[in-house]
Order: C-alpha cells, then structure tokens, then sequence
C-alpha cells in the first residue's frame, strides 16, 4: 500500500475495529475466567482491556452491541450441570477501577446527585464490604432447608452444584425456625489461603507419587471454583472450602409474612442470626469520608486476612433508597465494587540473581523487565529458594506473572511455558557463595541454601557485627545500628577485629560523634575484651547455637581449641547439641576465614577463662527443664538463668508437659496458667533459691 493511503483510513475505522478486537478478546478470556477456570491472563490485564473498550463506546454509543461484554454478566454454564433459572437474576455491580480516594468519592457523588441531594444535605449512609476474590453462589432455602445451590452462570441461568455446596460446613443445611419460607442466599465460595496451601501440598504428593492427571492450582479463586464444579461430590468433599454471605435473591414479601428489613445492615445481621457467616469487616459508614477512611483500612490490612480480597464494595443501607435508585442496565446505581491497585500483572525475566541475606541466606531473585504492580514499579520479584524456583519452573527470558500483596516483596506466581523461548536453562544454585565465595549448603529437611562465611561474608557483616556486639554475647555498650551503618558503609570495620583496630579519630570524625562518644566506644570494646566462653560462642553466631547450647558446649569441653577441634559426633555428646547444631558447627570451623577471625580477635586481646570440661555427673539440676515468668524480688530473669544453667538445667521459653519447674514473680501471665492447668510445680524465687542451695550442698 502506498504510504500516502497509510493515512487515507478514517479514524473511526480504525477505533471499530479496536474494539471490535477487544470484545473479541474479552469474550475469550471471559469464556476462560468464568467457564473453565483456566484464565490465560491476570485480573489486571482483563480489567484494562475492559476499560478500553468501555471509553470507546461511551465516546460512540451508536457502537454498543447486545452481546458486548459490557452488557453482560459474563460466562455460560457447563453442559455438565442442569441449568438453573434464577428467579431474580444474579446481576453484577459496577466496578469502580480508580484505586484513589476519588473512586469512592465519585460514586458517593453520583449517589446524591441521582437521589437529588443539596450539597447541604445530611451524609448517605451507607455500608462497606469485603470484595471477596472466589465463586458467587446462591442459595436457595424452603421451608429452612437447603434445596439447591446454582452459580451465577450469565446471570440469568446458572449451574446446578447443589451436591457440591453440602460438603460446605460453614453453610447450613437447615434454618432455625423464623426463617422466611422462600429465602435466596447470595454469596461467596472461597478457599482459604492456608487450606489452599495444604491442597497445593497434597497435589504435589501425589504428582510425585505418579498420580495421573493431577495438578496444582494457580491461586485460591481457581482451586475454589474447581472443587464447585467437581462432578464427583465425594471428590469435592475433599476441597476445603468456605462460605461468606453478602446478600439475598428472591424472597417470601412483606405481606406473606417475609422479614421487613429497612436496611441492608439489617438484612445481613438476618442472615448471621440464621447461621450464614458474614465476615466481620463489615461496617456502617457515613458519606465520602468514611467510605475513603474504610478502604484505606482495609487496603493497609488485606495481607492479613486468612483469605484473598481484590477491593471493597460499599452499598447504600437503606433499602428504599435502593428501590429509589433503582438499576442502570447491568448494574444497581446503588453499590460499587471499589478494587485496590492491581496486584498480579505479566512481565519478563530478564536474569536470576541471587542474593545473600544479612543472615546468609540465599534467595533467588528474578530481575524483570519494568512493571507496575500493586501501586509500584517492580523490577525484582524473588522466588525464595531453589525449590521454589524449580517448581515454578522459571527460566531466563520467560514470561511470568508477578504478583505483590501490601508491603510484601513481589514474587513471580507462575512462568507461562508456552512463551518460553528455546534453550531456556533451568535455574540451579551455585555451590559457592557469591559474595565471599564461601561454600553454599541447604541443610537437610531445609528448603533455604545458606552462606557459611559467617564471619567473613561482606553480606554478613552487619549483622555479625551487631550480634557479636549485643547484650547477651560479648557486649559493646553504645554500638548500635546506626554507627555499624556508617563503620561498614565507610570501609572501616569489614571484620570483627576491625573493631578493636579503631582508633579515636575514625570514631570521632562519623556523624554524630562527639568526642566523649568516641571515647566511650573506646572504653566499652576495651571492656568487651574480658568476657566468658559461653558469651564469646554465642557471639560467633554460628547457626543454631543459642545461649543454652554455647553455655553446654563450654561446660562440656572447657575450651574454645577442643570444641573448634571437635568432630561431628564428638559434638553430639553434648547435652543440646543434636547431628543438625554438630554439623554446622563443624562446618563453621571447617572454614578457614572463620578461624582466621576467631584467632585474630584473640590476638586483639578478647580472652575468657578456660579450664577442664565439667563433670555432668557433678551437674545437680541436669536434665531438669525450668521456665521463668514475671518479676522476681531480687534477681532479674538472667541473673536466675544464668545461676540454674550453671546448676546444669535448661531455661526453656514455654511450658509443656516436659517442664519440671516454673519460677514466677510479680505479674505472670499465662505461663503460670499452664503450669497450674499441666499440673508443673510453680517455685517463688525463695523456694529457687532454696532449691539451688540444696542442690549444691
């Protein structure tokens, strides 16, 4: 075509065919989402292809079609199941996809203006919902029983799932008596995330164990939907699902003696009276404000539902004021469904980095291509481990779907392999720690590959510095967070015995210190230096050597020198040493850095008293369990640890059966409760001290 006819085509031939495409798409994806549960793109994407074409046949309404999916509910029946006509038909609310304040700003404005309200004018009232993210469902009860149970199918004729829904324990085979003869329940099936994540679990199971024709799910929604469909009962039985109510269909009227509900409120404490569970969340609002106030709230605090929501939908109370409103085509004038920022979009893995933790840990990390998500622009999603990364099976170059929740890190849902471009490699973790080079394991029964440079990892330092210095190990007074930043930022300190190299002009040219402070950094690493075996062990943090484990390994060996010495089982003999702490500290010691840090703070002058390992037998309180709670008279809770560890006890956390003793002080709380509920002897700080003297004598 010559280049001159390029611009011969009217722009309106132009934009019909656009949206002649898009409903095309949007009758395809819907057909995928609502039918067979299997959606080829995420909610986001859909929903902007919606808007499209929503702003081109507002700008062109001569355009609109019958059969436009903005004129519509959306998705048809299985042939699989009867159909069901719904005797009040299931329409859908408007959504409003202005994820700002001014979303529900502007439907509160549209409210007054269609009910004629001055600007003046008391606030509507109105009431604020969950908008769950699972399977709409009606309910239908005669005479108190449940007599069927149909999805929204189009809106007008439904699915037929009846079966299905009884294995639902939350949703009541039977009312109480008061209930209307003919009661329609509206709401959602929903899988919870927890029972989604034991599904997931056993699915793999059985994939593993070469089950046929078994699969994991992508998210809830399609589990819940999934286990609805289920021809076979006794094999949805066995999906865990879960129900919330929202509203009601057709129902016995006023004069035949149906409820005379005034508001929505109302109607939903109805249906909480009669068994339905209705989520808590819900709320009475009054105007704007509130409705802006409420999806703030539960914007910040979704990540802690136990479920998964996409937005709220806020609904005027009164019903004569939704009778008044009445309905706009497919949709009330009267409700809104107002959605958070997108939180699942498609991108591209660009690279597999992987990360080293301040606890070194390693993490695979996808560097993607720009996109933005949940209210930001993502250009890292993490994919947690190796594990992980296999199972999803994400490769260099793919096409992914990225999802982020809240303040959560994103993280890659799922690699489209159909997109994936040839010779993709699998992702394997190096062996060897990227930073420092140090040897990378996953320790068995772990998911988690791990950095054993400890003390070496410049990831680490930090954090090794941070817990070396800290209270409960060797204890430097006054350093904290802030002058780690800046000493390991500026190349100052990049081991612990830099620390003691400091001189007082480094430390007083930082920001924020003064001389005097410089100088009592000064004197507390000079303290620092005369410490204990157990609190010098400790400091090392080796992983999984905690304070009582470091204070049995001293017991148990009396110097440093045999324990670095020592091998694996050798380790284990030790009371609280089990094969998992033997082995990393025999990996600890077994890299080289590690001793050369250890031998160099020794050079620096930290030194502790050693002597020759102590007898278990002359232990007297070895193998008894004591657990601390409140305020003692005198001693505080480490002078009373320390001196029943040294008697040989263990100084447990929580109390369980195995506990022989609990030592309470002034206000303690439910730790003594259990005791007295186990049945566990409860000692005041005179009878532990009564206890020890005893012991020792």
């Amino acid at each position: 075509m010559p280049t001159a006819d390029l611009f011969s085509i009217p722009d309106d031939d132009v934009v019909r065919h656009r949206a002649e495409e898009l409903r095309r798409q949007l009758q395809h994806h819907g057909h995928r989402y609502y039918v067979l549960d299997a959606p080829e793109i995420p909610d986001a994407e859909y929903d902007r292809l919606f808007r499209e074409l929503q702003a081109i046949e507002a700008a062109h309404p001569d355009w609109v079609m019958p059969d436009s999916p903005t004129q519509r509910v959306g998705g048809k029946p299985l042939d699989q199941f009867a159909s069901v006509r719904h005797a009040v038909p299931m329409l859908s609310i408007r959504t409003e996809t202005d994820t700002e304040s001014s979303g529900a700003l502007n439907f509160d404005a549209r409210v007054r203006k269609e009910l004629g309200l001055a600007s003046d004018a008391p606030p509507v009232e109105y009431v604020a919902e969950l908008k769950f993210d699972g399977l709409a469902m009606n309910l239908r009860y005669q005479q108190g029983v449940l007599v069927q149970a149909a999805t929204r199918g189009d809106g007008e004729t439904g699915e037929d799932v009846t079966q299905n829904i009884r294995t639902i324990g939350q949703i009541p085979l039977r009312l109480p008596a008061g209930a209307p003869p003919i009661l329609e329940v509206r709401g959602e099936v929903y899988m919870r995330r927890d029972d989604f994540e034991r599904l997931n679990e056993t699915q793999r199971q059985r994939i593993a164990a070469g089950a046929k024709g078994e699969k994991t799910f992508v998210n809830p929604r399609n589990a819940a939907a999934g286990a609805v469909r289920q021809l076979d009962p006794a094999i949805a039985a066995q999906r865990p699902l879960s129900f919330f109510a929202y509203g009601v269909g057709e129902l016995t009227s006023e004069e035949q003696g149906g409820p005379a509900w005034e508001t929505h409120f109302e109607l939903l404490q109805a249906l909480k009276a009669w068994g339905m569970p209705v989520a808590e969340q819900v709320r009475v609002v009054q105007g704007a404000s509130e409705l802006v106030a409420y999806h703030q709230r539960i914007a910040a605090t979704r990540d802690q539902l136990s479920y998964d929501i996409d937005g709220v939908v806020y609904k005027v109370n009164s019903l004569a004021l939704q009778r008044a409103l009445g309905f706009v085509t497919r949709e009330p004038r009267w409700a809104v469904a107002h959605k958070f920022a997108a939180q699942e979009q498609f991108t591209t893995v660009q690279a597999i980095e992987v990360q080293v933790g301040r606890t070194g840990k390693l993490t695979p990390v996808a560097k993607l291509a720009p996109v933005f998500v949940g209210g930001v622009t993502v250009t890292n999603a993490t994919l947690h481990n190796e594990l992980e990364a296999r199972r999803k099976d994400v490769r260099v170059g793919d096409t992914v779907i990225v999802r982020r929740a809240g303040d959560v890190i994103p993280e890659v849902v799922a690699a489209l392999p159909e997109k994936r471009v040839a010779g993709a490699q699998s992702f394997t973790m190096p062996t060897h720690c990227p930073v420092c080079g140090s040897a990378a394991l996953r320790e068995e029964g772990e998911a988690d590959h791990r950095c054993t440079g400890g003390l070496f990892c410049a990831a680490q330092r930090k954090q090794a510095i941070l817990h070396f210095a800290q209270r409960r190990a060797v204890e430097v007074e006054g350093l904290g967070e802030k002058l780690v930043d800046q000493l390991v930022d500026s190349g100052v300190v990049n081991t612990l015995p830099d620390l003691y190299r400091l001189g007082f002009m480094h430390l007083a040219s930082m920001e924020r210190m003064a001389e005097k402070s410089a100088k009592n950094i000064l004197d507390a690493l000079e303290k620092s230096k005369e410490t204990t075996l157990p609190r010098f062990l400790f400091g090392l943090g080796v992983r999984h050597v905690g304070e009582s484990t470091a204070k049995a390994l001293a017991r148990h060996f009396g110097q440093l020198d045999r324990i670095m010495q020592a091998s694996e089982d050798q380790l284990s003999q030790v009371a609280d040493v089990g094969p998992v702490v033997a082995h990393s500290l025999r990996t600890f010691f077994d890299q080289a850095h590690n001793v050369e840090v250890v031998e160099q703070l020794r050079a620096c002058g930290v030194h502790w008293p050693e002597g020759e390992p102590s007898a278990t037998a002359m232990q007297p309180l070895a193998g008894k369990t004591f657990v601390l709670t409140g305020t003692l008279p005198t001693l505080s809770r480490e002078q009373a640890r320390d001196r029943l560890e040294a008697a040989g006890a263990k100084v447990a956390g929580s109390v369980s059966k195995k506990t022989h003793y609990v030592v309470a002080g002034a206000e303690a709380g439910s730790k003594l409760d259990k005791a007295q509920e186990l049945g566990v002897a409860v000692l005041d700080e005179a009878g532990l001290l009564q206890l020890l003297s005893a012991q020792s004598s």
